[in-house]
Protein backbone atom coordinates (compact mmCIF):
# COMPACT_ATOMS: atom_id res chain seq x y z
CA UNK A 1 0.00 0.00 0.00
CA UNK A 2 1.40 3.41 -0.97
CA UNK A 3 1.82 6.08 1.69
CA UNK A 4 -0.89 8.20 0.04
CA UNK A 5 -3.39 5.34 0.01
CA UNK A 6 -2.51 4.48 3.60
CA UNK A 7 -3.29 7.94 4.96
CA UNK A 8 -6.44 8.04 2.79
CA UNK A 9 -7.57 4.79 4.46
CA UNK A 10 -6.89 6.40 7.86
CA UNK A 11 -9.20 9.29 6.92
CA UNK A 12 -11.86 6.82 5.72
CA UNK A 13 -11.69 4.93 9.03
CA UNK A 14 -11.90 8.15 11.06
CA UNK A 15 -14.95 9.29 9.10
CA UNK A 16 -16.57 5.87 9.39
CA UNK A 17 -16.41 6.00 13.19
CA UNK A 18 -18.21 9.34 13.20
CA UNK A 19 -20.80 8.19 10.66
CA UNK A 20 -21.50 4.96 12.51
CA UNK A 21 -22.17 6.58 15.86
CA UNK A 22 -24.38 9.37 14.49
CA UNK A 23 -26.97 6.87 13.22
CA UNK A 24 -27.35 5.13 16.60
CA UNK A 25 -27.84 8.16 18.84
CA UNK A 26 -31.64 7.56 18.88
CA UNK A 27 -31.03 3.98 20.11
CA UNK A 28 -28.76 5.24 22.89
CA UNK A 29 -31.33 7.86 23.91
CA UNK A 30 -34.11 5.27 24.07
CA UNK A 31 -31.95 2.63 25.78
CA UNK A 32 -30.93 5.00 28.60
CA UNK A 33 -34.28 6.85 28.72
CA UNK A 34 -32.62 10.22 28.17
CA UNK A 35 -34.62 13.41 27.96
CA UNK A 36 -33.76 15.81 25.10
CA UNK A 37 -31.92 18.03 27.58
CA UNK A 38 -29.87 15.15 28.97
CA UNK A 39 -29.02 13.96 25.47
CA UNK A 40 -27.95 17.47 24.48
CA UNK A 41 -25.64 17.62 27.50
CA UNK A 42 -24.21 14.21 26.63
CA UNK A 43 -23.57 15.27 23.03
CA UNK A 44 -21.64 18.29 24.28
CA UNK A 45 -19.13 15.99 26.00
CA UNK A 46 -17.28 14.88 22.81
CA UNK A 47 -16.54 18.52 21.96
CA UNK A 48 -15.26 19.14 25.49
CA UNK A 49 -13.05 16.06 25.26
CA UNK A 50 -11.71 17.18 21.90
CA UNK A 51 -10.93 20.69 23.18
CA UNK A 52 -8.95 19.22 26.07
CA UNK A 53 -7.14 16.62 23.98
CA UNK A 54 -6.27 18.55 20.82
CA UNK A 55 -3.71 20.98 22.28
CA UNK A 56 -1.72 18.02 23.67
CA UNK A 57 -1.61 16.02 20.43
CA UNK A 58 1.32 17.91 18.91
CA UNK A 59 3.53 17.06 21.89
CA UNK A 60 2.60 13.38 21.66
CA UNK A 61 3.40 13.29 17.95
CA UNK A 62 6.76 14.93 18.62
CA UNK A 63 7.68 12.55 21.43
CA UNK A 64 6.62 9.24 19.89
CA UNK A 65 6.74 10.09 16.18
CA UNK A 66 3.84 11.14 13.98
CA UNK A 67 3.39 7.70 12.43
CA UNK A 68 3.16 5.93 15.79
CA UNK A 69 0.90 8.62 17.25
CA UNK A 70 -1.49 8.37 14.30
CA UNK A 71 -1.68 4.58 14.55
CA UNK A 72 -2.27 4.48 18.32
CA UNK A 73 -4.76 7.36 18.40
CA UNK A 74 -6.72 5.91 15.47
CA UNK A 75 -6.92 2.58 17.31
CA UNK A 76 -8.23 4.35 20.43
CA UNK A 77 -10.80 6.26 18.34
CA UNK A 78 -12.02 3.06 16.64
CA UNK A 79 -12.15 1.17 19.94
CA UNK A 80 -14.04 4.05 21.54
CA UNK A 81 -16.88 3.62 19.06
CA UNK A 82 -18.28 0.75 21.14
CA UNK A 83 -18.24 2.62 24.47
CA UNK A 84 -21.36 4.85 24.24
CA UNK A 85 -23.70 1.96 23.42
CA UNK A 86 -22.21 -0.11 26.26
CA UNK A 87 -22.75 2.63 28.86
CA UNK A 88 -25.12 1.38 31.61
CA UNK A 89 -26.22 4.83 32.81
CA UNK A 90 -26.13 8.51 31.77
CA UNK A 91 -23.10 9.18 34.00
CA UNK A 92 -21.14 6.46 32.24
CA UNK A 93 -22.32 7.82 28.89
CA UNK A 94 -20.94 11.28 29.72
CA UNK A 95 -17.58 9.72 30.58
CA UNK A 96 -17.58 7.58 27.44
CA UNK A 97 -18.31 10.60 25.27
CA UNK A 98 -15.53 12.61 26.93
CA UNK A 99 -13.00 9.86 26.17
CA UNK A 100 -14.49 9.39 22.70
CA UNK A 101 -14.12 13.11 21.93
CA UNK A 102 -10.56 13.30 23.27
CA UNK A 103 -9.50 10.36 21.09
CA UNK A 104 -11.30 11.88 18.10
CA UNK A 105 -9.66 15.29 18.44
CA UNK A 106 -6.16 13.98 19.09
CA UNK A 107 -6.37 11.51 16.20
CA UNK A 108 -7.70 14.31 13.99
CA UNK A 109 -4.61 16.41 14.77
CA UNK A 110 -2.14 13.53 14.31
CA UNK A 111 -3.49 12.30 10.99
CA UNK A 112 -3.76 15.81 9.52
CA UNK A 113 -0.20 16.59 10.66
CA UNK A 114 0.93 13.37 8.98
CA UNK A 115 -0.87 14.46 5.81
CA UNK A 116 0.94 17.83 5.91
CA UNK A 117 4.29 16.03 6.06
CA UNK A 118 3.30 13.70 3.23
CA UNK A 119 2.31 16.72 1.12
CA UNK A 120 5.83 18.02 1.58
CA UNK A 121 7.24 14.66 0.56
CA UNK A 122 5.05 14.42 -2.56
CA UNK A 123 5.38 18.09 -3.50
CA UNK A 124 1.69 18.47 -4.33
CA UNK A 125 -1.63 19.13 -2.63
CA UNK A 126 -3.45 16.07 -1.26
CA UNK A 127 -5.29 17.47 1.77
CA UNK A 128 -8.60 18.23 0.04
CA UNK A 129 -8.87 14.71 -1.35
CA UNK A 130 -8.11 13.21 2.04
CA UNK A 131 -10.94 15.20 3.63
CA UNK A 132 -13.14 14.01 0.78
CA UNK A 133 -12.26 10.44 1.73
CA UNK A 134 -13.27 11.25 5.32
CA UNK A 135 -16.69 12.26 3.96
CA UNK A 136 -16.87 9.04 1.92
CA UNK A 137 -16.17 6.99 5.05
CA UNK A 138 -18.75 8.91 7.06
CA UNK A 139 -21.45 8.63 4.40
CA UNK A 140 -20.81 4.91 3.80
CA UNK A 141 -20.83 4.06 7.50
CA UNK A 142 -23.89 6.24 8.01
CA UNK A 143 -25.67 4.25 5.30
CA UNK A 144 -24.78 0.96 7.00
CA UNK A 145 -25.93 2.38 10.30
CA UNK A 146 -29.24 3.42 8.82
CA UNK A 147 -29.75 -0.13 7.52
CA UNK A 148 -28.85 -1.57 10.93
CA UNK A 149 -31.27 0.78 12.69
CA UNK A 150 -34.03 -0.03 10.19
CA UNK A 151 -33.48 -3.74 10.82
CA UNK A 152 -33.73 -3.20 14.58
CA UNK A 153 -30.18 -4.44 15.22
CA UNK A 154 -28.98 -3.80 18.77
CA UNK A 155 -26.53 -0.88 18.67
CA UNK A 156 -24.14 -2.72 20.99
CA UNK A 157 -23.78 -5.43 18.35
CA UNK A 158 -23.65 -3.00 15.42
CA UNK A 159 -21.14 -0.58 16.92
CA UNK A 160 -19.06 -3.39 18.41
CA UNK A 161 -18.78 -5.06 15.01
CA UNK A 162 -17.96 -1.77 13.31
CA UNK A 163 -15.34 -1.04 15.96
CA UNK A 164 -13.58 -4.33 15.29
CA UNK A 165 -13.75 -3.92 11.52
CA UNK A 166 -12.38 -0.38 11.66
CA UNK A 167 -9.62 -1.44 14.06
CA UNK A 168 -8.50 -3.92 11.44
CA UNK A 169 -8.70 -1.31 8.67
CA UNK A 170 -6.74 1.16 10.80
CA UNK A 171 -4.06 -1.41 11.63
CA UNK A 172 -3.58 -2.29 7.96
CA UNK A 173 -3.51 1.35 6.92
CA UNK A 174 -1.12 2.26 9.75
CA UNK A 175 1.49 -0.16 8.46
CA UNK A 176 1.63 1.75 5.18
CA UNK A 177 2.07 5.22 6.67
CA UNK A 178 5.21 7.15 5.79
CA UNK A 179 7.89 6.47 8.43
CA UNK A 180 9.07 9.53 10.34
CA UNK A 181 12.60 8.93 9.06
CA UNK A 182 11.37 9.36 5.48
CA UNK A 183 9.61 12.68 5.97
CA UNK A 184 10.79 15.82 4.23
CA UNK A 185 11.42 19.00 6.19
CA UNK A 186 13.07 19.41 9.60
CA UNK A 187 13.83 16.17 11.34
CA UNK A 188 12.66 15.56 14.87
CA UNK A 189 15.99 16.30 16.52
CA UNK A 190 16.38 19.62 14.67
CA UNK A 191 12.88 20.90 15.43
CA UNK A 192 12.16 22.51 18.82
CA UNK A 193 9.81 20.57 21.06
CA UNK A 194 6.25 21.89 20.92
CA UNK A 195 4.54 23.03 24.10
CA UNK A 196 2.78 20.38 26.16
CA UNK A 197 -0.51 22.24 25.82
CA UNK A 198 -0.32 24.20 22.54
CA UNK A 199 -2.70 27.15 22.27
CA UNK A 200 -2.77 28.92 18.88
CA UNK A 201 0.04 31.38 18.13
CA UNK A 202 -0.56 34.73 16.41
CA UNK A 203 0.28 33.26 12.99
CA UNK A 204 -2.06 30.32 13.56
CA UNK A 205 -4.82 32.66 14.74
CA UNK A 206 -4.70 34.51 11.40
CA UNK A 207 -4.98 31.25 9.48
CA UNK A 208 -7.54 29.92 11.93
CA UNK A 209 -9.83 32.88 11.35
CA UNK A 210 -10.26 31.72 7.75
CA UNK A 211 -11.11 28.24 9.03
CA UNK A 212 -13.46 29.74 11.61
CA UNK A 213 -15.46 31.49 8.85
CA UNK A 214 -15.63 28.40 6.65
CA UNK A 215 -16.60 26.09 9.52
CA UNK A 216 -19.20 28.59 10.71
CA UNK A 217 -20.89 28.53 7.29
CA UNK A 218 -20.62 24.73 7.14
CA UNK A 219 -22.03 24.18 10.62
CA UNK A 220 -24.91 26.61 10.13
CA UNK A 221 -25.84 25.18 6.72
CA UNK A 222 -25.65 21.51 7.70
CA UNK A 223 -27.70 22.01 10.87
CA UNK A 224 -30.27 24.52 9.61
CA UNK A 225 -30.73 23.84 5.88
CA UNK A 226 -33.69 21.51 6.32
CA UNK A 227 -35.34 23.82 8.87
CA UNK A 228 -34.76 26.85 6.66
CA UNK A 229 -36.29 25.20 3.59
CA UNK A 230 -39.30 24.11 5.62
CA UNK A 231 -39.92 27.46 7.31
CA UNK A 232 -39.07 29.88 4.49
CA UNK A 233 -39.84 28.00 1.25
CA UNK A 234 -42.65 25.72 2.53
CA UNK A 235 -40.69 22.63 1.45
CA UNK A 236 -42.11 19.26 2.45
CA UNK A 237 -40.08 16.83 4.59
CA UNK A 238 -38.57 15.09 1.55
CA UNK A 239 -37.42 18.29 -0.16
CA UNK A 240 -36.15 19.73 3.12
CA UNK A 241 -34.04 16.63 3.72
CA UNK A 242 -32.82 16.80 0.12
CA UNK A 243 -31.37 20.23 0.83
CA UNK A 244 -29.09 18.78 3.50
CA UNK A 245 -28.19 15.79 1.33
CA UNK A 246 -27.30 17.97 -1.68
CA UNK A 247 -25.20 20.24 0.54
CA UNK A 248 -23.21 17.32 1.96
CA UNK A 249 -22.76 15.63 -1.42
CA UNK A 250 -21.45 18.88 -2.92
CA UNK A 251 -19.00 19.18 -0.04
CA UNK A 252 -17.75 15.61 -0.44
CA UNK A 253 -17.45 15.60 -4.24
CA UNK A 254 -15.68 18.97 -4.33
CA UNK A 255 -13.16 17.84 -1.74
CA UNK A 256 -12.39 14.72 -3.75
CA UNK A 257 -11.63 16.85 -6.82
CA UNK A 258 -10.33 19.94 -5.03
CA UNK A 259 -6.61 19.15 -5.14
CA UNK A 260 -6.59 19.61 -8.92
CA UNK A 261 -8.00 23.13 -8.51
CA UNK A 262 -5.56 23.95 -5.71
CA UNK A 263 -2.56 22.86 -7.79
CA UNK A 264 -3.71 25.08 -10.65
CA UNK A 265 -4.80 28.20 -8.76
CA UNK A 266 -2.84 28.07 -5.49
CA UNK A 267 -4.30 28.24 -1.96
CA UNK A 268 -5.18 31.95 -1.76
CA UNK A 269 -6.85 32.13 -5.16
CA UNK A 270 -8.77 28.93 -4.43
CA UNK A 271 -10.08 30.39 -1.17
CA UNK A 272 -11.13 33.61 -2.94
CA UNK A 273 -12.90 31.72 -5.71
CA UNK A 274 -14.58 29.33 -3.26
CA UNK A 275 -15.64 32.19 -1.02
CA UNK A 276 -17.17 34.01 -3.98
CA UNK A 277 -19.15 30.91 -4.99
CA UNK A 278 -20.33 30.41 -1.41
CA UNK A 279 -21.33 34.07 -1.11
CA UNK A 280 -23.48 33.78 -4.25
CA UNK A 281 -25.01 30.65 -2.74
CA UNK A 282 -25.71 32.45 0.52
CA UNK A 283 -27.40 35.30 -1.36
CA UNK A 284 -29.59 32.76 -3.18
CA UNK A 285 -30.58 31.17 0.12
CA UNK A 286 -31.56 34.56 1.57
CA UNK A 287 -33.59 35.42 -1.54
CA UNK A 288 -35.15 31.96 -1.95
CA UNK A 289 -38.87 31.58 -1.54
CA UNK A 290 -39.08 28.28 -3.46
CA UNK A 291 -37.42 24.98 -2.50
CA UNK A 292 -35.51 24.68 -5.79
CA UNK A 293 -33.80 28.05 -5.38
CA UNK A 294 -33.00 27.34 -1.73
CA UNK A 295 -31.48 23.94 -2.52
CA UNK A 296 -29.42 25.52 -5.31
CA UNK A 297 -28.15 28.10 -2.85
CA UNK A 298 -27.09 25.49 -0.29
CA UNK A 299 -25.41 23.50 -3.07
CA UNK A 300 -23.30 26.54 -4.00
CA UNK A 301 -22.41 27.15 -0.36
CA UNK A 302 -21.21 23.54 -0.10
CA UNK A 303 -19.23 23.79 -3.34
CA UNK A 304 -17.61 27.04 -2.26
CA UNK A 305 -16.46 26.20 1.25
CA UNK A 306 -15.57 22.53 0.71
CA UNK A 307 -11.80 22.85 0.23
CA UNK A 308 -11.18 25.77 2.59
CA UNK A 309 -10.80 23.84 5.85
CA UNK A 310 -8.35 21.34 4.28
CA UNK A 311 -6.32 24.30 2.97
CA UNK A 312 -6.38 25.95 6.38
CA UNK A 313 -5.12 22.77 8.07
CA UNK A 314 -2.32 22.38 5.53
CA UNK A 315 -1.27 26.02 5.95
CA UNK A 316 -1.32 25.77 9.76
CA UNK A 317 0.73 22.58 9.69
CA UNK A 318 3.41 24.39 7.72
CA UNK A 319 3.26 27.55 9.86
CA UNK A 320 3.63 25.90 13.27
CA UNK A 321 6.83 24.94 15.08
CA UNK A 322 5.88 21.38 14.16
CA UNK A 323 2.99 20.22 11.94
CA UNK A 324 1.23 18.75 14.98
CA UNK A 325 1.34 21.99 16.93
CA UNK A 326 0.10 24.05 13.97
CA UNK A 327 -2.74 21.64 13.19
CA UNK A 328 -3.74 21.44 16.86
CA UNK A 329 -3.98 25.23 17.10
CA UNK A 330 -6.15 25.71 14.04
CA UNK A 331 -8.27 22.62 14.77
CA UNK A 332 -9.16 24.06 18.17
CA UNK A 333 -10.45 27.20 16.42
CA UNK A 334 -12.47 25.32 13.81
CA UNK A 335 -14.00 23.01 16.44
CA UNK A 336 -15.07 26.10 18.41
CA UNK A 337 -16.67 27.56 15.30
CA UNK A 338 -18.53 24.35 14.52
CA UNK A 339 -19.80 24.23 18.09
CA UNK A 340 -21.18 27.78 18.24
CA UNK A 341 -22.39 28.22 14.65
CA UNK A 342 -25.69 26.30 15.01
CA UNK A 343 -26.53 28.12 18.27
CA UNK A 344 -25.74 31.61 16.91
CA UNK A 345 -27.76 30.87 13.77
CA UNK A 346 -30.72 29.84 15.92
CA UNK A 347 -30.50 32.94 18.10
CA UNK A 348 -30.39 35.30 15.12
CA UNK A 349 -33.20 33.42 13.39
CA UNK A 350 -35.32 33.63 16.52
CA UNK A 351 -34.76 37.36 16.87
CA UNK A 352 -34.71 38.55 13.25
CA UNK A 353 -35.90 35.64 11.10
CA UNK A 354 -34.22 32.91 9.07
CA UNK A 355 -33.25 35.10 6.07
CA UNK A 356 -31.46 37.49 8.42
CA UNK A 357 -29.54 34.61 9.97
CA UNK A 358 -28.29 33.45 6.59
CA UNK A 359 -27.53 37.03 5.58
CA UNK A 360 -25.13 37.01 8.54
CA UNK A 361 -23.61 33.74 7.30
CA UNK A 362 -23.17 35.28 3.84
CA UNK A 363 -21.29 38.19 5.44
CA UNK A 364 -19.04 35.70 7.24
CA UNK A 365 -18.25 34.06 3.89
CA UNK A 366 -17.43 37.45 2.34
CA UNK A 367 -15.01 38.08 5.21
CA UNK A 368 -13.40 34.76 4.39
CA UNK A 369 -12.58 35.94 0.85
CA UNK A 370 -10.93 39.09 2.24
CA UNK A 371 -8.71 37.00 4.52
CA UNK A 372 -7.58 34.66 1.73
CA UNK A 373 -4.06 36.20 1.39
CA UNK A 374 -2.98 34.72 4.74
CA UNK A 375 -2.92 31.32 3.00
CA UNK A 376 -0.54 32.49 0.26
CA UNK A 377 2.65 30.37 0.42
CA UNK A 378 5.92 32.24 0.48
CA UNK A 379 7.49 29.69 -1.87
CA UNK A 380 6.22 28.73 -5.30
CA UNK A 381 5.81 25.01 -4.71
CA UNK A 382 5.47 22.45 -1.97
CA UNK A 383 8.36 20.49 -3.41
CA UNK A 384 10.79 23.14 -2.17
CA UNK A 385 10.12 22.08 1.43
CA UNK A 386 8.08 23.48 4.23
CA UNK A 387 5.76 26.29 3.29
CA UNK A 388 5.59 29.44 5.37
CA UNK A 389 2.41 31.47 5.49
CA UNK A 390 2.03 35.22 5.68
CA UNK A 391 0.66 36.08 9.11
Amino acid sequence: MSHHRAIAAVFVAHGAVAGSLSTRIPWIQEHLHLSPGALGLALLCPSIGAFVGMPMAGRLAYRFGNRAATRVLLALWCAGLALPALSPSPVWLFGAFLLFGAAAGMCDVAMNAHAVLLERQLGRSIMSGLHGMWSVGSLAAGGLGALAAHAGLDARIHLGAMSLALLVLGAVAGRGLLPDSGMAGPVRDAAPAPRRFALPTRAILAIGLVGFCATFAEGASSNWSAVYLTAVTDAGPGLAAAGYTVFMLCMASTRLLGDHVIRRLGPAATVRAGGAVAAVGGALVVAARTPALGIAGFALVGLGIAVIVPLVIAAAGNAGTTPGEGVAGVATITYLSGLIAPAVTGWVAGALGYPAAFALITCVVVLLTLLAPVLRPSRPSLSEGAVRVDA
